[in-house]
C-alpha cells in the first residue's frame, strides 16, 4: 500500500512538472499585449523595494528582450527616516535588474510622504507621471492595480493617477497601461504553485522567471538591506511576485 501511494505521488509530481514546463513554453502565445520592438516602458512605483518585491519578473523578462525600461519612484521611502539609505539601495537593486542609474528617477515631494495612512493626491501624481512620460517618449506604463498587491494606500494612489490619465485620454504616444494583478493572501504566498492558477485565469501579459532569473530577483532584494526583516526573508521564497507577474490592460 505504501508503495502504491509513493508511485501515485511520483506520478502526480511528474505530471505537475510537465504542466509547468508546458506553461513556460506557451506563455507568450497567451499574451495579448506583449510589448514589441520600439517599446519604451516606464514602471511607476511608490517606494524603494517595490521594484523587486513586486515587479522583478516583468523587469527581468523585458530586459532579456533588450527593451528599455525606466523607473519612476514617487517617494524615498522615508517613513523610518531611512530615505537616503533607501535611495542608494534602489539604485543598486535596479542595476541588478538591468536598469542603469540614468534610467532611475526618485522623487522627494513634500506632498507624497511614505506613509500607509496618508492619501496621496492622484491629480498631483498624474501630473508628475505625465511630465515624465512626455519628456522620455514613453509608450507603455506599468504600475499597481487598485488593490496595490499589499493594500498599501500609496500603491493604490499610483494606480488611480494612471487610471485618471487613461480615462481622460491624456496618456501620450498612444501609450498603453498595464496594471499588476493583486491576488488573495493564499495565492500571494504559494510561490510557483500559483503558476497553474495564474495560467488558467484571464490576463493580458504574463511574465515567469526561470531559476537563474529568480536568483537575480533575490539578489536585487538583498540590495535593500535596510528592509530585510525576518518576514521578508520568507517573502523571498514564498511570494508568487518573486517569480510570476500577471498584468491586465487598463480598460473600462
Amino acid at each position: 500500500m505504501e508503495m502504491v501511494g509513493l508511485c501515485c505521488l511520483l506520478a502526480l509530481s511528474l505530471l505537475y512538472s510537465l504542466w509547468i514546463r508546458y506553461i513556460y513554453r506557451q506563455q507568450r502565445s497567451r499574451s495579448r499585449v506583449e510589448p514589441g520592438p520600439g517599446t519604451s516602458a516606464l514602471l511607476v512605483i511608490a517606494h524603494p523595494d517595490d521594484e523587486c518585491m513586486f515587479f522583478a519578473p516583468a523587469l527581468l523578462r523585458l530586459g532579456a528582450r533588450r527593451l528599455p525600461v525606466r523607473l519612476l519612484c514617487l517617494s524615498t521611502g522615508n517613513f523610518y527616516n531611512q530615505g537616503e539609505v533607501r535611495k542608494k539601495e534602489l539604485v543598486q537593486s535596479c542595476a541588478v535588474l538591468g536598469i542603469p542609474s540614468s534610467y532611475v528617477t526618485i522623487l522627494d515631494h513634500r506632498d507624497l510622504p511614505d506613509h500607509p495612512r496618508v492619501r496621496w493626491d492622484p491629480d498631483l501624481i498624474a501630473l508628475l507621471i505625465l511630465d515624465y512620460m512626455t519628456m522620455h517618449h514613453i509608450n507603455l506604463v506599468m504600475t499597481f492595480d487598485k488593490n496595490g498587491v499589499s493594500g498599501h494606500a500609496n500603491h493604490a494612489a499610483v494606480y488611480y493617477a494612471v487610471r485618471k490619465l487613461w480615462s481622460e485620454r491624456k496618456l501620450p504616444n498612444d501609450c498603453q497601461a498595464l496594471v499588476l494583478e493583486s491576488t488573495n493572501v493564499l495565492r500571494k504566498y504559494i510561490s510557483i504553485l500559483d503558476l497553474p492558477i495564474s495560467w488558467l485565469r484571464p490576463h493580458h501579459v504574463m511574465y515567469i522567471l526561470q531559476n537563474h532569473e529568480y536568483q537575480q530577483a533575490k539578489a536585487a532584494m538583498y540590495c535593500h538591506q535596510s528592509q530585510l526583516l525576518w518576514f521578508r526573508h520568507l517573502y523571498l521564497y514564498l511570494s508568487r511576485y518573486m517569480v510570476i507577474n500577471t498584468f491586465h490592460l487598463l480598460s473600462d
